[in-house]
């Protein structure tokens, strides 16, 4: 016989939080790209287990079961790709670029004191029913990353060997590889500065697409901290039936101070038309001190 009490809800002010095993940034090949790009539960999660393994994972253990319970990025990625096949359900015709944009810019903002900050959680946890529709999307296509490649310093037999076109190798003339990496259409904006104290001024073009009402206006709201300054060019924009898509210019600057406990600082823009709140996380980071 088991006695079930009455459950007792007690509000975390620190929850969500990352785990302490969990992967943190930078990016390590691409500085300027933002990872991990968002968060989703991964610790103690009950879940299907395959009969082929052993409950431990170990060759000595002879048990058996349907189900398990593990942490790990192993439960939370599972959580995203749900996340994603659900948004893909409801708009089969958008890009995977577009599918993770909504995934990103709907996220619930985490502060939980991480000293990596969005090093630690990307753009906040995953929220599934807010990415079905998130307003504005950041697409991008098989070109763009191409140019984002070209940026890197890929050559062209490299690109064709990887793309498996010519004509997009052909395309990394010296004129794309002037590009930067942050010229990606990407749904947030990472900024690595040599180190502490160092001025330091970063540009980044972006162009959204309207997926909620044909005739919406948007506005840009900036949040930063002392030290960094974020301007939005212009800060609003005006679709209709017409005008699906429009560009607009981030620019950062400023001097990276250090604070104790954190390693770089935040910021975000966020697109509102008064229903839809389209977020973009800005990290600023001293790449020298990443180890």
């Amino acid at each position: 016989m088991a006695t079930v009490k009455k459950s007792v809800t007690v509000k975390d002010a620190a929850a969500p939080s990352v785990a302490e095993f969990s992967s943190r940034g930078p990016n390590m090949v691409t500085y300027g790209v933002l990872k991990p790009d968002i968060s989703a539960p991964g610790v103690d999660i009950l879940a299907a287990w395959t009969p082929k393994a052993t409950l431990s994972g170990s060759d000595v253990d002879e048990r058996r079961t349907k189900y398990n319970i593990i942490s790990g990025t192993s439960m939370a990625c599972p959580h995203v790709t749900g996340a994603a096949a659900y948004v893909k359900s409801v708009h089969p015709e958008w890009s995977h670029a577009a599918v993770q944009s909504a995934l990103m810019t709907t996220a619930t903002p985490m502060g939980s004191g991480e000293p990596e900050a969005e090093l630690a959680y990307g753009a906040g946890q995953v929220d599934p029913v807010r990415a079905r529709y998130p307003g504005l999307v950041y697409d991008a296509a098989e070109g763009d990353y191409v140019g984002f490649l070209c940026a890197q310093g890929y050559n062209s037999s490299q690109l064709a060997a990887m793309t498996g076109r010519r004509a997009f190798a052909a395309a990394c003339s010296a004129g794309a590889r002037a590009g930067a990496v942050g010229d990606l259409n990407y749904p947030s904006f990472t900024v690595p500065v040599l180190n502490y104290g160092v001025g330091f001024a970063a540009e980044f073009p972006r162009t959204v697409t309207n997926v909620g009402p044909a005739d919406s206006v948007y506005r840009a709201t900036v949040t930063t901290v002392p030290g960094i300054d974020v301007a939005v060019t212009p800060d609003e924009l005006a679709f209709s039936a017409g005008t699906k898509k429009l560009s607009f210019k981030v620019s950062v600057s400023g001097t990276l101070l250090p604070v104790n406990g954190t390693r770089g600082a935040s910021a975000s823009v966020v697109w509102s038309d008064g229903r839809h709140h389209v977020r973009s996380p800005i990290y600023v980071f001293p790449h020298k001190h990443v180890m």
